[in-house]
C-alpha cells in the first residue's frame, strides 16, 4: 500500500549512523525522503539497507561545495525540511586535515542556508552541531549559552557552522536550529569512533590469545547517548513554533576506562588486553564534559531516560549477532 506522503524533507549526510536512524523516523511519519550523498555508491545505503528502509529513500548527488548544485537541488524537490548531518566528523582526522575539514563544514552549511534564502526561505534547516565546539569549560553542566573554547579543527569548523545558523536565523528569518548532540552510538556508528571500535575489537577477538586492544587517552570523560533516540530531537526541533538552538545530551559522563572494562567484563575479557598507545593520544582533548538536557526535554517533549551502560548492553548484543552471522555465511 502507498503512503500518502505529507512532507518532503532532504537528509544530507545519509550514509551515516543518524542519517539512517533519521530516515526510518521520517518514512514512519510519512515523509519523502531524499538522501544527498557526495557519491552515489553502493556503501551510501549500507546502513540505510541494515533498518530496511533504503528502498524508501530517493538518493541525489550533490557537491554541498557548489552552490549551483545546492540550488538546482533544492528547485528539484523543494523540500519543507532539510536536515544536514554531512561534515567531516572525525576529531583525530580533523588534526591531519585541518584546511579540508574546516573549509567542508563552513561552506557547506553556507551553501544550504544561502540556497535556502535564495529559492525557499520556508524550508526548516536543522544543523547538526556539536558538544566539541565547547571544549575547555569553566562550568559544567555545558547549556547552550556555554563561551565555546574549541580544541580541535573540528571543532572550531562546528562552532563556526553553528554561528552562521543563527546569523541566518537572526539577520533573514529563516527556520535555521542547531542540534548540539553529545556522543551518541548505535550499532550503525562508523569504526573509526572509539566505542564502535571497542564493542566490534572486542567481540571479534575476545578468544584471541594474540589480540590487544590499543586505544589512546581513557581517562577522559564523556556524555553518551543512544542515536536512535537522538534523532527523534531532531524532528521534534523542526516541528516546533519557534526555531531555536538545543543541546542533546544524557546529561551525565562517564570515563572511557569504565566503557573498556564494562565491556570487558561483559564479554570475559582480561584488563591485561589494554595497550595505551601514543598514537592515539590527541594533541588537546577535553578532560571531562557533560550537557543540560532539559530545555529540550521541557520545551519540545523529547523524553531521554537511558543510562549508557544500558545502551552498551543493547550495543554488545547486536554486535555479537552480526558477527555470529557473518561467521556462519
Amino acid at each position: 500500500m502507498n503512503k500518502i506522503q505529507v512532507k518532503t524533507a532532504f537528509i544530507t549526510g545519509i550514509s551515516g549512523q543518524d542519517g539512517a536512524y533519521l530516515s526510518k523516523l521520517l518514512w514512519e511519519k510519512d515523509y519523502k525522503i531524499v538522501g544527498i550523498t557526495r557519491n552515489n555508491h553502493a556503501d551510501s545505503l549500507e546502513k540505510l539497507k541494515q533498518l530496511g528502509v533504503d528502498q524508501y529513500v530517493l538518493m541525489e548527488e550533490c557537491d554541498l561545495l557548489d552552490i549551483s548544485s545546492v540550488i538546482t537541488l533544492i528547485n528539484k524537490h523543494m523540500p519543507d525540511e532539510i536536515y544536514n548531518l554531512a561534515a567531516q566528523s572525525s576529531v583525530g582526522l580533523s588534526f591531519k586535515q585541518p584546511i579540508g575539514t574546516i573549509n567542508f563544514n563552513i561552506v557547506s552549511v553556507l551553501n544550504l542556508l544561502e540556497a535556502i534564502r535564495i529559492i525557499k526561505p520556508d524550508i526548516r534547516l536543522y544543523q547538526a552541531s556539536s558538544s566539541e565546539m565547547y571544549g575547555k569549560v569553566a562550568e559544567l553542566p555545558v547549556t547552550i549559552n556555554t563561551p565555546m573554547h574549541p580544541l580541535s579543527p573540528y571543532a572550531i569548523s562546528k562552532a563556526s557552522a553553528h554561528w552562521i545558523v543563527v546569523n541566518y536565523r537572526e539577520s533573514y528569518g529563516l527556520y535555521a536550529c542547531n542540534g548540539v548532540l553529545f556522543n551518541h552510538e548505535s550499532f550503525l556508528r562508523s569504526n573509526g569512533f572509539f566505542v564502535k571500535k571497542v564493542l566490534q575489537e572486542t567481540v571479534r577477538n575476545h578468544h584471541n590469545p594474540d589480540w590487544v586492544l590499543k586505544v589512546g587517552s581513557i581517562d577522559v570523560k564523556r556524555d553518551f547517548g543512544y542515536s536512535p533516540n537522538y534523532v527523534e530531537a531532531m524532528w521534534l526541533m523542526l516541528q516546533a513554533e519557534i526555531a531555536d538552538d538545543f543541546i542533546i545530551c544524557s546529561g551525565k559522563s562517564i570515563t572511557l576506562r569504565s566503557i573498556i572494562e564494562y565491556v570487558f567484563a561483559k564479554l570475559d575479557v582480561s584488563i591485561n588486553k589494554l595497550v595505551i598507545d601514543d598514537a592515539f593520544i590527541r594533541p588537546t582533548d577535553i578532560e571531562d564534559i557533560y550537557g543540560d538536557n532539559s530545555p529540550a526535554k521541557t520545551k519540545l517533549g523529547w523524553q531521554y531516560e537511558l543510562d549508557f551502560y544500558q545502551v552498551l548492553d543493547i550495543l554488545i548484543e547486536e554486535e555479537r549477532a552480526f558477527f555470529e552471522r557473518k561467521t556462519h555465511e
